[in-house]
């Protein structure tokens, strides 16, 4: 999409900073985080939000959601407490499906 930050992103005309990248999804730091570790997770593919998600599309929420679990683990965030979030609409500052992996979060309860 034209005007998606995310999609600027992915085409590599906004610089980011990228903790993965496959073919179909980026994994990049928050540039605002609201906990010490805030992570991206989004895919390649412009889908505006998660109620668009339909039978070809669940594939990559679903790789989103197992390398997020794998992000999870190696970083060993079940000892510092994390929240994985998604928003959708109105409720989503950007209209381009993300999760939003937040981490060392034990003593930030206000996210």
């Amino acid at each position: 999409m034209k005007d998606c930050l995310f999609c600027k992103i992915v085409a590599g005309v906004v610089p980011s900073e990228k903790e993965y990248e496959d073919e179909d999804i980026l994994i990049f730091r928050d540039i605002h985080p609201k906990a010490p570790i805030h992570l991206l997770i989004i895919p390649k593919k412009h889908i505006e939000q998660f109620a668009d998600l339909v039978d070809d599309t669940w594939e990559v929420w679903l790789k989103m959601n197992k390398t997020a679990q794998e992000f999870i683990e190696d970083m060993e965030l079940r000892k510092t407490g994390y929240r994985l979030v998604v928003n959708g609409a109105g409720a989503a500052l950007i209209q381009h499906l993300h999760l939003h992996l937040l981490g060392d979060i034990e003593h930030t309860r206000d996210i």
